[in-house]
């Protein structure tokens, strides 16, 4: 009796160590999928092992792997919550053992097609939210026990990670293309001045919310445009994209950027609430001697023009956008933009650092802009900031007049 009992310890680890080895974690998901029905079809000794994922919005499961049961996910088989077997699974969100099958009990005709006669299915989790199901079976009759349930549902968090790691991973995908889709991949060339841009991440996930934009208008105004969205990640990266289209709109209607920063405010407070939102709009004049700027919760600019130390730019700093409150009319600043000037937009990943207060950061920054070339101005900043080595996302914009030919 003793070494039964060591037997079925035994067996019990080989399964366990079947399903956690390490090596399945060097899998993509498809391909830990087709590895572990493959090693739970030899654990449990049964002929099907299928795995159909929630489609939340359709509250339908998809197949979406299987072995032994190919044809389910070729024919892209969905079930409603709720109904049949696997439905039954994903409304109950416990384990379902159907000793003999019948018409009643599953609703997919592969299944009993297949000649199926017993399924035993576990609920898929993923940060206490359900996200599929994972059912075995058999053809021949079969009464499952607590150990198989067990073993299942070990493999079924195991598919549950992957999944995580997939959705993880498409999300990262979508945010990166849709940021590098917003940000400028050529800043356009403008008669009378030079421009350069910056933008690097502060985090590995390498998506934040920071942006910048430059376009011309039918006035011969130029817009530039420098925000951050707070927080990181796909749902930043679609804010700061509704963000961006919205002011291009806005200022297309407006010659003033206090006006068009008020608008955006409404737009952003009544249509992505809770997501606090600052910005810089500043307009460089048809002739390149003036600039409109209005600040919403955003850093001031530097501007150092011929003669003089570079110096932040005197415009007030209004309320973020989104707040949800109904803010004092917003202000706007004129300053001069002589030749050779220089105005240097970025956002305060450029300037905060740990255990500093950020004045510290901002006196650093008006110390080494001069009046330059735009790219050695950019190229100056970040290797005196150390914005090699980041701890949150930097975005620059620089703007440059050039001297009046001689």
């Amino acid at each position: 009796m003793a070494d039964q009992g060591l037997i079925r310890d035994d067996e019990r680890l080989r399964r366990i160590e079947a399903v956690t080895d390490a090596t399945l974690s060097r899998l993509d998901a498809a391909d830990l999928f087709d590895e572990l029905l493959d090693r739970v079809r030899d654990l449990l000794d049964v002929d099907t092992a299928a795995i159909l994922m929630l489609d939340t919005h359709a509250q339908q499961l998809v197949a979406t792997a299987a072995k032994g049961l190919e044809e389910e996910v070729r024919q892209g088989f969905r079930v409603s919550v709720g109904r049949g077997f696997a439905g039954r699974i994903a409304l109950t969100r416990q384990p379902v053992i159907v000793d003999d099958v019948t018409p009643d009990a599953v609703v997919n005709p592969i299944l009993l097609a297949m000649g199926l006669r017993s399924l035993l299915g576990v609920p898929m989790f993923a940060r206490g939210e359900l996200i599929g199901v994972l059912h075995v079976g058999t053809l021949v009759r079969r009464r499952f026990t607590t150990d198989d349930v067990r073993l299942l549902e070990l493999v079924a968090d195991r598919a549950s990670l992957a999944s995580l790691t997939r959705s993880h991973n498409l999300d990262h995908n979508a945010a990166l293309a849709l940021q590098r889709s917003l940000l400028p991949t050529q800043l356009p060339s403008v008669a009378g001045l030079d421009l350069a841009a910056r933008y690097v991440p502060g985090h590995v996930a390498g998506i934040g919310g920071d942006w910048y934009d430059v376009f011309l208008l039918p006035s011969g105004w130029l817009g530039l445009v420098i925000g951050d969205v707070s927080g990181h990640g796909l749902q930043s990266a679609v804010i700061m994209g509704r963000v961006r289209s919205a002011l291009r709109a806005y200022a297309l209607v407006c010659d003033d950027p206090a006006e068009a920063l008020t608008l955006l405010d409404r737009k952003v407070g009544h249509f992505e609430a809770g997501n606090l939102t600052t910005a810089l709009y500043a307009m460089v004049s048809p002739d390149r001697t003036r600039i409109r700027l209005s600040a919403a919760g955003h850093l001031r600019p530097v501007l150092a023009v011929p003669g003089r130390p570079g110096a932040p730019v005197e415009v007030h700093i209004d309320p973020p956008l989104g707040t949800g409150r109904r803010p004092p009319p917003r202000q706007r600043a004129e300053v001069d933009f002589p030749p050779g000037a220089v105005l240097v937009c970025f956002t305060d990943g450029l300037v905060e650092r740990r255990h500093e207060v950020i004045d510290v950061g901002l006196d650093q920054l008006a110390d080494v802009v001069r009046p330059a070339p735009a790219e050695q101005v950019c190229a100056t900043v970040m290797g005196a900031l150390g914005a090699e080595q980041p701890t949150d996302d930097i975005a620059m914009l620089v703007v440059h007049r050039l001297p009046a030919p001689r």
